[in-house]
């Protein structure tokens, strides 16, 4: 298991007109070149205690996004560091469509079952989040960029 831990640079938000949710979570199949969809994603909270509390658990879209793992109150109120979880070990055994891997072709099972991001949002003001993670069996890369402040 690995656990990225940092803090969040500011960058371009690049999807501005998406204002309802704060954070953005994006999954991408660096082997099929196409987004990774249908991959379970939970979204947890830093306890007082130092546990994690689990806020939300969804799946990426077929565009390979998800965007409604937390509401913007929700997120705000939260000034701890939050841990993102992807189960990414169902999508290396789906069959890709229209065409074999190499990987399924090598019959090479996934080392890469599940990753792990952990971020924190303690800027004192509002900001919109998109983490962005480059998949493959054996790796992955994650990349987090904040917007400007907004209101």
């Amino acid at each position: 298991m690995l656990i990225y831990l940092s803090e969040t640079g500011q960058g371009y938000w690049p999807d501005s007109s998406d204002s309802m949710h704060p954070l953005v979570v994006k999954i991408l199949d660096s082997v099929r070149g196409s987004p990774a969809p249908n991959v379970p994603v939970k979204l947890y909270k830093a306890a007082a205690d130092g546990s994690w509390e689990l806020l939300n658990s969804k799946q990426t879209n077929k565009n390979r996004e998800l965007r409604e793992l937390t509401t913007k109150e929700q997120f705000k109120l939260v000034l701890n560091p939050f841990h993102q979880h992807a189960d990414v070990s169902i999508h290396f055994t789906l069959p890709a469509p229209g065409f074999r891997t190499h990987w399924e072709l090598c019959s090479s099972p996934s080392q890469c079952q599940s990753l792990h991001v952990v971020f924190t949002a303690n800027d004192a003001d509002y900001r919109y989040y998109s983490i962005a993670t480059l998949l493959s069996p054996f790796s992955y890369s994650t990349t987090a960029v904040a917007s400007e402040p907004v209101e």
